[in-house]
């Protein structure tokens, strides 16, 4: 099973995801992405690892994210996409084609494992058109990537201001 949760920045996504993660084992995996730099982000890190109990086993791990050990039967929240695809961006070199070409390999490799999978990532696209093209080239490393997650996922969940809206499936309308 997946479950893509999307939305803003600071929207609920994870606190979302973590919720749905506990509502479906009472020991869930936290793949982390992320790379932290600078202070203020260790902080942002340090409220999400004390909002998570003893219960959860956490991996970090910025770009090889199928070589961690997860299997059947476990409930992972991937926290976040966006994250790792700017991992990946960089690692690349910029190269749009060859960080998506990476992440989709390494994303079908993490879906054979049979986990359960609820992946956190952000619609960074609803704004203006970035005036920078090394922004505007990630921002389609991004869209392509959340695109591609939608598309095989089973849920698409956005999260609006706290506020769960699913999108997928959609419920059908009777005639």
């Amino acid at each position: 099973m997946l479950i893509m949760i999307t939305g803003g920045q600071r929207s609920g996504k994870s606190m979302f995801a973590e919720r749905l993660a506990l509502s479906l084992t009472d020991h869930p995996v936290y793949l982390a992405t992320a790379q932290v730099f600078d202070d203020e982000f260790r902080r942002r890190v340090d409220v999400h690892k004390a909002r998570r109990g003893p219960q959860w086993t956490t991996f970090e791990e910025p770009l090889r994210v199928d070589e961690v050990a997860v299997g059947e039967g476990d409930v992972v929240v991937f926290d976040c996409v966006t994250l790792w695809a700017t991992n990946w961006f960089f690692a690349s070199g910029e190269n749009v084609g060859t960080a998506l070409d990476e992440m989709t390999t390494r994303l079908d490799a993490l879906g054979r494992t049979g986990a359960t999978l609820i992946m956190v990532t952000n619609e960074i696209g609803l704004g203006g058109v970035s005036e920078n093209a090394l922004q505007r080239r990630f921002t389609d490393l991004q869209g392509s990537i959340n695109q591609y997650v939608a598309a095989k996922a089973d849920e698409v969940h956005l999260i609006v201001s706290g506020i769960d809206v699913k999108i997928k499936p959609q419920a059908s309308l009777r005639p």
